[in-house]
């Protein structure tokens, strides 16, 4: 029986995308295992698929000075040893790298055993783990057809990012009926990710009196942080699972941050958007990379963090609106390669 291995992990975006292209493998009796971390994340996520979960020790790839990174470097050699003990173990054919800190240790095993790697790198400019992977990869699939490549001599393939059938047959008319939303009512959809985002919700909820007369307000907060506001038109949630890709197809536009997965679901989606990303302070600057990029194409209009306030957010939405014609048509033009099948295409090279 064929086997591959995936890898990925340290946030759910590094695992969540790889869940259609191991539902196709399953389907065709291919074998499916998975090494992340041993926090549990990863696992609780792949709970529901027929995956012989493994974990190891990983260390997070810093970009500053620290006092963890010596402990994280122990960490990541034993993440080595352990995955190089673990793949003469299992013997799969091909590892499928999603990126994440847990994953170099794997693609390096990968490496020392010979065994093939796939690796898939969603933001413009590839993150650390996939840069270090990157020398030791056969295959490298794209998110962007924009992302630069460097020296990586193998491989490269525009594949896009994985999308699930939950995002892709998402359906308005049921998005409407659970969030409650009369015919004619426009819907304005918020999200800052799985756990929230501070100073989004904070500018949402000093916009409000102005955003619910022209939408209803559909915000998704974060665990925790659902507030006491009483205005006609708002719709708050902390998470939402089930029914998510209906209320994103009921949606008109779209508030959100600029990770690169869900950047990619609102454009694959052709759903207006407004990108709030991150700023550096906060991370290595890929999110203002991904945003800068879908502005540039007309696909996405953009705020700033450090503008973001109430009356920002309102002028924002309403320079979107006024735009919306223009960002449909771009939108149209954006290119959805069939990406589980380039990625199994890929895999398939190496399967016995």
């Amino acid at each position: 029986m064929s086997h591959v291995l995936f890898t990925g992990g340290g946030t759910a975006g590094h695992v969540i995308p790889t869940f259609p292209v191991i539902e196709a493998l399953l389907a065709r009796g291919v074998r499916v295992s998975f090494v992340g971390s041993t926090s549990g994340l990863e696992e609780r996520l792949l709970a529901a698929l027929a995956v012989d979960y493994h974990g190891i020790a990983s260390g997070k790839l810093r970009r500053y000075l620290s006092a963890e990174n010596v402990l994280d470097a122990f960490r990541v050699i034993a993440g080595i040893w352990q995955a190089y003990w673990l793949l003469g173990r299992l013997q799969p054919d091909a590892v499928f790298s999603k990126g994440g800190f847990v994953s170099f240790p794997v693609v390096l095993a990968a490496r020392l055993r010979r065994i093939p790697v796939v690796a898939h790198e969603s933001d413009l400019t590839p993150g650390l783990a996939n840069r270090l992977a990157m020398r030791f990869v056969k295959t490298l699939c794209i998110n962007f057809s924009a992302t630069p490549t460097g020296t990586f001599r193998g491989r490269v393939v525009h594949a896009g990012t994985p999308m699930r059938a939950a995002l892709t047959d998402g359906d308005a008319v049921a998005g409407r009926r659970l969030l409650d939303v009369a015919a004619g009512d426009r819907v304005l959809l918020v999200t800052g990710g799985s756990l929230g985002a501070d100073a989004l919700n904070e500018a949402v909820r000093a916009a409000l009196p102005e955003l619910c007369e022209n939408f209803v307000v559909v915000h998704i907060c974060g665990p925790g942080k659902l507030s006491d506001a009483n205005v006609e038109g708002y719709r708050q949630f902390e998470y939402v699972t089930e029914g998510w890709g209906d209320m994103l197809a009921a949606a008109d536009l779209v508030v959100s941050r600029a990770g690169a997965n869900t950047l990619y679901e609102l454009l694959a989606l052709r759903k207006p958007n407004l990108l709030v990303p991150l700023s550096r302070r906060a991370s290595r600057g890929d999110q203002i990379e991904n945003a800068m990029f879908a502005a540039g194409l007309g696909y996405s209009h953009v705020l700033d963090e450090e503008d973001l306030n109430g009356a920002s957010l309102v002028a924002a939405i309403k320079a979107l609106d006024a735009d919306l014609n223009e960002v449909r048509a771009r939108l149209g033009t954006f290119d959805t390669p069939d990406s589980v099948a380039l990625i199994c295409d890929e895999l398939d090279r190496y399967l016995r």
